[in-house]
This record gives structure tokens, C-alpha cells and sequence, in this order.
């Protein structure tokens, strides 16, 4: 195995142990906004590992390639605005029908 090989592996299963932490974690959240919560690791770290990987792979074929790296970044940060935005809708829902409004007696 060369270097790389070794490098890529290396990265994916760091991505791939986050990965199967956050599903272990997902089964044992006592409830669904905690549970919302524990996919920060997995959308956050794993994902853009994940495109690492594939990026430092590409590159150990064809060497460096602008238009790679250029979607690398593009995907992550996509990765990064997609989770947060998918993220806060999620738990706003949840909240939402988990609150009571103590003052007028009404459960949403």
C-alpha cells in the first residue's frame, strides 16, 4: 500500500467509525430533539472526510486538479449549510410540538 492508500484509509474509517457512533447514538436519545442533536458529528466531521478521502484519492491518480478541489469545497461547505439549515427547521418542528403554553392551558 502506498502512503496515500494508507492516508485514504485512514480518513475513511474515522468517517466511518463517526458514522456508526452517530447511529448507535440516534437509537439510545431518550427523545427526538436529542436525537436531531446527534447529527452534528455525522453531517459535520464524517461527510467532509469522506470528500477528503475521495479528494486525496483523485489527486494521487491525476494529480492536483483545480475543478476537483473547487467541487471538494463547494460540497463540503453545501454539506455544512444544508445540515445547519435542515438542522434548525428539524428541531424548530420538534420544539414546537413538544411546548405547552403553561399560561393559557393550550398544548401545541
Amino acid at each position: 500500500m502506498t502512503p496515500v492508500e494508507i492516508a485514504v484509509s485512514i480518513l475513511v474509517i474515522i468517517g466511518t467509525f463517526l458514522t456508526v457512533a452517530t447511529a448507535v447514538l440516534m437509537f439510545r436519545g431518550p427523545d427526538a430533539l436529542t436525537r436531531v442533536n446527534l447529527l452534528g458529528p455525522l453531517t459535520c466531521v464524517a461527510m467532509p472526510l469522506f470528500i477528503i478521502a475521495k479528494l486525496v484519492l483523485d489527486w494521487s491518480v491525476d494529480g492536483f486538479v483545480l475543478h476537483l478541489f473547487l467541487r471538494a469545497i463547494i460540497a463540503i461547505i453545501a454539506v455544512w449549510i444544508i445540515s445547519a439549515v435542515g438542522s434548525f427547521v428539524m428541531g424548530r418542528s420538534i420544539y414546537g410540538v413538544t411546548v405547552v403554553d403553561r399560561k393559557h392551558g393550550i398544548e401545541d
